[in-house]
């Protein structure tokens, strides 16, 4: 979760076989954005990259550069 005045980020993982999915949601807007990364990642390395991806799509809907 960030702090206050900004919106919260779920972050949900599903292991699938020797790879995961880990999809960031922002509470807020409820959009998500997805990776998928090998199950033998740090867990915070592939958080990180989820939650990094749902900035540019938030970015990226919102039409800033």
């Amino acid at each position: 979760m960030t702090a206050e005045g900004k919106s919260g980020i779920y972050i949900e993982f599903v292991p699938k076989g020797n790879v995961v999915k880990v999809t960031a949601i922002d509470a807020r807007t409820g959009t998500e954005a997805s990776i998928v990364g090998p199950s033998n990642a740090p867990r915070g390395a592939l958080e990180a990259a989820a939650a990094r991806k749902l900035e540019y799509v938030l970015k990226k809907n919102r039409g800033s550069p």
